[in-house]
């Protein structure tokens, strides 16, 4: 019998079977009921479905025994070495703990009373561990692979951390396929400049995302042939696509740019268009910039004789010092829309400030002491400006300064940090002031914004506070705390700093944890005091000290790994 089930032609009805639909029938016959359909050969009765079940049991077996082996699949191929030295045991047990308190996964906490907020330090974590060339543990690539899933700005330091074997395991599952999509060739390592048949390959036939991540990489080591590589297929791209290549000369912006953006200018996409002007305002010594400069410094003009009086802003002399005048375009011409303006307006904005903006914005700053008197940034700016055109002409050179990363027009713009404008002259906004602060070295910035917690405290710091470099230095640290207190024995209502107690968590040096011992202990209430602020604060000190003194722990761990390495 078995003989002749082998010999069996191979699609056959059912090796074995005694009849073609066997098992149908029999499912037909559970679903509705002996009552109405008996199985084959079975007489209706109290017996019919006992006979269902036996028929059931012995096609079940006919159908497992006739079935024929499939071939065996191919054994995925091992993943690539990772060269890194491990991750030591100390370290290691702190990621797995990092990794469990993830929000949803079992034993996960998230934020709980005055435990620190273990997620919100991985990014950290992983840093440090970069830093010190560790290779992630192989167990940890799974949890870690989803961690980064959920969170995009843990991608590249989660990547790399993971090395080779988290895309070994992303070709393996679809969830992690965001790992292939991070890493050009789908992990393959990048071909290097000199490798010119591999680079054209990928360029030529790679997935857009692959195309993009290529052309970023050869433009951080050699500009000039990434541009290169860019015109070989310029004019067969989408517009989408050119939109986003062209986005990426930002890396090693230079002169050398200059022609193929000028080209551009010329390009069917009007955003294709706008983002070429406004690199091309980014090289001070370029065409555009030269033609951009002559069409402001057209609208703006120093006045030797009108006096003071209906002058905006401060800082003119009374007695009938100099002013600037400003003359905005009547029109928006074919040169003008050619090299980036828009012609149209938003809604609520007059067509003429809107055409000045763009100009003043895209004209080199170092034009203008040149053409004001040979007058400093600072001079510039304290000087009145009539009819009231003030706030539009300094946003603009606000814009101006943060494009061109200017940090002498940034620190004249932004003023001092106590003055009573609570910002300078030409910041319009917190998000204005941030852009510009970000234009000043890590030291100045947190200075600065050192300066203007003292003296504004912390209810409009919290966007100020995020592009200052992490740890903050210890003069911002304290101010951060210091305002923290004040606000604490004042009374405040405390949950509206709970941003800037959390942005405290991550930034603050952890060698400031010995400065808050004494905030740990529940206030007294006053009358005025918001019901349960005491313990919400003696709480949110508890979990920062906590997190700092996790934070020193952590970095211990990985530099005393390090030192064993190394020994």
């Amino acid at each position: 019998m078995n003989g002749s089930r082998a010999s069996a032609p191979e699609g056959s009805a059912s090796l074995g079977a005694p009849a073609a639909g066997a098992w149908e029938e029999l499912v037909t016959a559970a679903l509705l009921g002996t009552e109405r359909r008996t199985p084959p050969g079975c007489p209706p009765g109290r017996q019919a479905p006992v006979a269902l079940l036996d028929a059931a049991a012995v096609e079940t077996v006919r159908r497992r025994a006739g079935l024929r082996p499939a071939r065996t699949a191919t054994r995925p191929e091992p993943a690539a070495p990772d060269p890194r030295p491990p991750l030591p045991s100390a370290a290691a047990r702190r990621l797995s703990l990092l990794l469990a308190d993830r929000p949803g996964t079992p034993g996960g906490s998230g934020r709980r009373g005055t435990a620190p907020d273990l997620m919100e330090l991985l990014p950290q974590w992983l840093a440090a561990a970069n830093a010190h060339g560790f290779a992630a543990p192989p167990q940890t690539l799974p949890a870690l692979l989803d961690a980064a899933r959920g969170r995009t700005d843990l991608r590249p330091a989660a990547l790399e951390f993971a090395g080779p074997r988290a895309l070994w395991l992303a070709r393996l599952n679809t969830d992690w396929r965001f790992a292939l999509r991070s890493t050009p060739g789908g992990g393959t390592a990048l071909p290097g400049v000199e490798e010119t048949e591999r680079i054209q390959r990928l360029w030529q036939e790679g997935l857009f995302a692959e195309r993009v991540s290529l052309l970023a990489a050869i433009r951080a080591r050699e500009p000039a042939a990434a541009r290169e590589l860019l015109e070989t297929t310029w004019p067969t791209e989408r517009a989408e696509d050119r939109l986003m290549f062209l986005d990426s000369l930002r890396t090693g912006l230079r002169p050398e740019d200059e022609p193929f953006l000028e080209r551009a200018l010329a390009d069917r996409s009007r955003n294709v268009r706008a983002t070429a002007a406004e690199l091309l305002s980014a090289l001070p010594d370029s065409a555009l910039a030269a033609r951009m400069a002559v069409r402001a410094g057209a609208c703006v003009a120093l006045d030797h004789t009108n006096s003071a009086a209906g002058m905006s802003g401060g800082g003119g002399d009374a007695s009938g010092g100099p002013s600037l005048v400003v003359e905005a375009p009547h029109e928006c011409d074919a040169g003008m829309e050619r090299d980036g303006v828009v012609a149209k307006a938003p809604s609520g904005r007059g067509e003429r400030s809107w055409w000045l903006g763009q100009l003043v914005e895209a004209a080199p700053l170092g034009s203008w002491p040149g053409r004001l008197g040979g007058r400093t940034p600072e001079e510039i700016v304290a000087l009145p400006v009539a009819d009231d055109w003030r706030s539009e002409l300094h946003a603009a050179w606000c814009r101006a300064a943060v494009r061109q990363r200017d940090a002498g027009w940034a620190r004249a713009l932004l003023g001092s940090p106590s003055t009573p404008e609570a910002g300078g002259p030409g910041a319009v906004s917190l998000a204005e002031r941030a852009k510009l602060l970000a234009t000043l070295d890590a030291a100045e910035r947190a200075e600065w914004v050192a300066g203007f917690i003292a003296t504004h405290g912390l209810s409009e710091a919290f966007q100020l506070l995020g592009v200052c470099a992490v740890p903050w230095a210890p003069p911002l640290g304290r101010a951060v705390v210091d305002a923290l207190d004040i606000a604490r024995d004042a009374g405040s209502y405390p949950w509206s700093f709970s941003g800037v107690m959390g942005l405290a968590e991550r930034c603050l040096d952890p060698c400031e944890a010995g400065r808050l011992d004494g905030l740990l202990a529940i206030p007294d209430e006053g009358e005025d005091a918001s019901p349960g602020a005491g313990t919400y604060w003696a709480e949110a000190f508890q979990r920062l000290v906590g997190t700092l003194r996790l934070r020193a722990a952590m970095a211990e761990e990985l530099a005393t790994d390090a030192r064993v390495g190394d020994a």
